[in-house]
C-alpha cells in the first residue's frame, strides 16, 4: 500500500513538472518579440505608410526588441505584387533583452507597389512578418517633402491641389519623420524633394545621420533648417559650417509686409499669368566676392542669376494662385522672436526689420534654406496661409492650384536607353515578318501540303507518323534559329555615371554603375561590393514599359555593402544598377575662370586612364575641350561663340531614345533597333534629357531616377563637365563570376557652381 501511494506520488509529482515545464516552455515562447515596420517616410508601426515616390528611393525601417532567447535573425522585405523578384536580407542579431532600429533604402519601382516584411531565424523559421505593405505613392512629377519638426504639430502644411487633382498620386505629400528613424545611407534620402528640421531635433541626430544628410544635400537635396535657438547653430559644429550665415542673439522683430510681396511673387517676372521666367528682379546688382573653391581651384565669380525651374505639369493659362493672397487683420506688426544673422555665402530672400528672415544657399549640387525663427510659435502656427508660405519656399509651380486637370505622364525609364547602350551585341532578334513566314510555312506543311502528299501517295494513316516528324522538324528549326541568332558566350558590360561633388574640405563621387549580364544558359550570377554605402536594383521599366524592377535577384545588405545572386534566362541580357557613394580622393578637378567672351579651364586628372574626350557645358553651348592623359593637367581656353547649342545636341538623340527602348523590350524585331551606340554625344543627350525642348518635354518621353539627369544644374547657371575614361572602372568589380567578354567605361560628370543661390 506503501509501494503503491509512493508510486501515485511520484506520477504526481511527474505530471506536475512536466505541466511546470510546459508552462515555462510556453511563457518562453511568448516571450515579447516586437517587430514594428515603418514603410516609406513618415510610416508608422500602427498601419499608417508612408509616403514614396515612384521611379526613387525610400527608407524603410525596422524597430526589433526581443525579450526572449537570443537568436541570429534575418529581415527579408520582398515584393509582394509579382512586379519582379528582388529580394533584400539583412542579418542581424538579438541577444535577449535587446532592442534594434535600422534603415535599408528600398526602391519604389513602380506606383502602388507592395512589400512582404518578414523575420527569420537562422533555421529559415519565420518569427514575425508583416504581409502586403506599402507606402502612399506619389507620381514621379510630384512633390514629397520629409519634415523632423519640434513638435508633432509643426510639420509644414501643403495647400491641397484644387478641382480634381487631390488625387492620392498626384498631391504633393509632408512626411514626418522621427529623429531615430532618419537614414544613416544617403541614398535612402534621395526620395525626398526636400527636408525640413528643426534645429532642436537637429543636435540630437547621430555622427552617421549628419553624415548621410550631409552627403545627401551635397549630392542636390534641398535642407530647410529653423533655427529655434542660437545655442543649438553655435553649439553644433556641422550647422555652422553647412549654414550660409552665421547666427547671433535672439531678438524681437515685427512681421514684415514684405512677406506677402515675397508669396505672391511679386519679386519674380511672369511672362503670361501663371508662368515664370527664369529673371529674378534684385533690389539691386550684386556681385558675390572672393574666389570659390572646387576641387582646390579658385572660380571667378560672374554676374548672373536665374531662377531653378520647377517641376511642371502644366496648366499654366490660369489665374497665380500666389497673387490672391492677402494678410490676415493684425498679422502685419505681429512681434515675434527673430535669430540675427550675418551672411557669409547666402542669399536673403525676406526681411524682417532690414534683418534676414530667410537665407538660402547652395552647398554643392544641393541648397539650404534658412529660417531664422520658428515656424512652429506663433504668429506663424496658427497663421492662416501658413500652407502657401511652404508651397512658396518649396517654389511650387502656381500651375498646380489651378481648376484645369493636371496630367500626370507616363514615360520610359532612361535605364532602358542606357541598357540600349552596354547590352551584348550577341543577341540578334528575329525580325516579325520572318517569324510569322515560318508560322504560315508551319500550317501549310502540317494541314494542305501533308494532305496533298498522302492523298497523291494513297497512304493517308501514314498522317500518324509524318504529322509528329513535322513538328519535330519544325522545332528543332526554331531551336537552331534561335541557337543561331541568340547563342553566345557570357558577357559583363560595365558603364559607371559618377558625379564628383566636393564637400569642404572632401570630395564625394555620387556613382551609379550599369552592368549587363548576357547568359548563353540560365545561371546565376554573384555580385558584390564593399563599398559601406551601396546596394543594387534591377532595370526599372518606366511607366510605358509595364512598370516595376526586371529580373530576379536577391540581395543581402551587409555591414559593408552587399552580395547579391542575379538569375539571367538563357540567351538574354539582364541589366542591374549598383547605386553607391563614397568620399574619396577626387578623380579629376576642374577650374573655370571666365575671361572676356570665353573662359581658361583647368582639367587634372588623378586617374591612372587618360580622359579620351572632355566637354564642357556652360551658358546653354556644349565647348569640347579634347583630352587629358592620365596623371597630367592641362589648360583650355575656349570662347563661347564658337559652341554648339546644347539643346541641338539633346534633341537629336532624345527623340530616338523611346523608340530604342519600346524596340528593346520586344522579343521579335530587328536586332540593331534596339542598340545605341556608346559614345559621350549620346551620354550628353542622356545627361541633360530635360532640356530636349518645350514639345519633347510636355510629351514626358523619358522618365529619369532621382540624380540621373543633370537639367536642374543648367537652370541655376552652373558648368558641367563631361570626362569620358575608355576600359576604366570607377568602382572595384562588382563581378565574382569569369566572364569571357567583358568592358568597362565611366563617365565623369562635374558641375562647377559660378554663383551664390538665387533668392528663392
Amino acid at each position: 500500500m506503501i509501494l503503491h501511494q509512493t508510486s501515485r506520488t511520484a506520477r504526481l509529482s511527474a505530471w506536475s513538472s512536466l505541466v511546470l515545464g510546459l508552462c515555462l516552455a510556453t511563457t518562453s515562447s511568448q516571450a515579447i518579440l516586437q517587430f514594428d515596420v515603418f514603410l516609406g517616410y513618415g510610416g508608422q508601426p500602427t498601419g499608417i505608410d508612408g509616403a514614396a515616390r515612384e521611379a526613387g528611393w525610400f527608407a524603410l525601417g525596422c524597430e526589433l526588441f526581443n525579450d526572449g532567447p537570443g537568436f541570429d535573425a534575418v529581415v527579408e522585405i520582398r515584393s509582394a505584387d509579382g512586379r519582379g523578384g528582388q529580394a533584400r536580407r539583412l542579418a542581424i542579431e538579438l541577444p535577449t533583452n535587446t532592442r534594434k532600429r535600422f534603415v535599408l533604402p528600398v526602391f519604389a519601382s513602380s506606383r502602388g507597389g507592395s512589400w512582404d516584411v518578414r523575420l527569420l531565424d537562422s533555421r529559415g523559421k519565420v518569427r514575425a512578418e508583416v504581409q502586403r505593405v506599402g507606402p502612399r505613392s506619389l507620381a514621379w512629377q510630384s512633390l514629397l517633402v520629409g519634415a523632423v519638426p519640434r513638435s508633432y504639430g509643426g510639420a509644414p502644411q501643403l495647400p491641397p491641389l484644387r478641382g480634381n487633382n487631390p488625387r492620392s498620386d498626384l498631391q504633393p505629400l509632408v512626411a514626418r519623420i522621427p529623429v531615430e528613424f532618419l537614414p544613416d545611407d544617403p541614398i535612402a534620402y534621395e526620395g525626398l524633394n526636400a527636408l525640413y528640421l528643426n534645429s532642436e531635433r537637429a543636435v540630437a541626430m547621430r555622427d552617421p545621420q549628419v553624415d548621410a544628410l550631409l552627403t545627401w544635400v551635397q549630392g542636390g537635396g534641398h535642407l530647410i533648417l529653423a533655427v529655434e535657438q542660437p545655442a543649438d547653430v553655435t553649439a553644433t559644429p556641422w550647422l555652422r559650417t553647412l549654414l550660409p550665415c552665421s547666427v547671433g542673439e535672439s531678438v524681437t522683430a515685427q512681421v514684415p509686409g514684405e512677406l506677402y510681396r515675397w508669396l505672391r511673387w511679386e519679386d519674380t517676372t511672369f511672362n503670361q499669368p501663371g508662368r515664370e521666367t527664369s529673371t529674378v528682379h534684385l533690389r539691386a546688382p550684386q556681385r558675390f566676392g572672393g574666389a570659390q573653391q572646387f576641387g582646390g581651384g579658385a572660380i571667378a565669380p560672374i554676374e548672373k542669376y536665374r531662377l531653378e525651374r520647377p517641376r511642371d505639369l502644366g496648366a499654366h493659362e490660369e489665374v497665380n494662385p500666389y497673387r490672391e493672397l492677402r494678410p490676415p487683420p493684425g498679422f502685419e506688426g505681429t512681434e515675434f522672436s527673430l535669430i540675427s544673422a550675418r551672411l557669409r555665402d547666402g542669399q536673403v530672400s525676406v526681411t524682417a526689420d532690414d534683418r534676414p528672415l530667410v537665407v538660402s544657399g547652395h552647398r554643392g549640387r544641393g541648397r539650404v534654406t534658412v529660417l531664422l525663427f520658428s515656424p512652429e510659435r506663433e504668429p506663424f502656427r496658427s497663421w492662416k496661409d501658413r500652407e502657401w508660405f511652404w508651397a512658396r519656399l518649396l517654389r511650387v509651380p502656381p500651375g498646380w492650384y489651378t481648376e484645369a486637370n493636371l496630367h500626370v505622364w507616363g514615360g520610359y525609364s532612361l535605364d532602358g536607353v542606357i541598357g540600349a547602350m552596354i547590352d551584348s551585341r550577341q543577341v540578334r532578334k528575329l525580325p516579325v515578318q520572318w517569324l510569322l513566314l515560318l508560322l504560315v510555312a508551319y500550317l501549310i506543311v502540317i494541314g494542305p501540303l501533308d494532305q496533298f502528299i498522302l492523298k497523291r501517295l494513297n497512304r493517308q494513316m501514314l498522317t500518324w507518323i509524318t504529322f509528329p516528324s513535322y513538328v519535330v522538324l519544325f522545332s528543332l528549326l526554331i531551336y537552331y534559329l534561335g541557337y543561331r541568332l541568340r547563342a553566345g558566350e557570357t558577357e559583363w558590360n560595365e558603364l559607371h555615371l559618377v558625379d564628383v561633388v566636393t564637400r569642404a574640405d572632401l570630395t564625394q563621387v555620387r556613382g551609379r554603375t550599369y552592368a549587363s549580364i548576357y547568359s548563353p544558359v540560365n545561371a546565376r550570377y554573384e555580385l558584390g561590393s564593399n563599398l559601406p554605402h551601396s546596394t543594387l536594383r534591377g532595370e526599372f521599366l518606366g511607366v510605358f514599359g509595364g512598370s516595376g524592377e526586371s529580373g530576379r535577384m536577391d540581395i543581402e545588405q551587409l555591414d559593408r555593402g552587399f552580395r547579391a545572386e542575379v538569375f539571367v534566362p538563357v540567351w538574354t541580357s539582364q541589366l542591374v544598377v549598383c547605386e553607391w557613394t563614397q568620399a574619396d580622393q577626387p578623380p579629376l578637378e576642374v577650374v573655370l575662370t571666365p575671361k572676356g567672351a570665353g573662359a581658361q579651364v583647368t582639367v587634372r586628372n588623378h586617374l591612372d586612364a587618360a580622359l579620351a574626350d572632355v566637354l564642357l557645358v556652360w551658358d546653354g553651348l556644349v565647348l569640347p575641350l579634347g583630352s587629358v592623359p592620365a596623371r597630367n593637367t592641362r589648360e583650355f581656353r575656349v570662347e563661347t561663340p564658337s559652341g554648339a547649342q546644347l539643346q541641338q545636341m539633346v534633341l537629336g538623340p532624345a527623340t530616338r531614345f523611346m523608340g530604342t527602348v519600346e524596340g528593346r523590350q520586344r522579343a521579335f524585331g530587328a536586332g540593331g533597333s534596339s542598340w545605341i551606340d556608346l559614345s559621350v554625344d549620346n551620354l550628353l543627350a542622356l545627361s541633360f534629357v530635360g532640356l530636349a525642348g518645350d514639345q519633347f518635354a510636355a510629351q514626358q518621353q523619358c522618365l529619369a531616377p532621382e540624380g540621373t539627369e543633370l537639367s536642374s544644374l543648367i537652370d541655376r547657371g552652373d558648368a558641367v563637365v563631361l570626362a569620358w575614361a575608355e576600359n576604366h572602372a570607377a568602382l572595384p568589380n562588382l563581378r565574382r563570376f569569369r566572364a569571357i567578354r567583358s568592358q568597362q567605361n565611366t563617365l565623369y560628370r562635374v558641375a562647377i557652381p559660378l554663383r551664390t543661390a538665387s533668392p528663392l
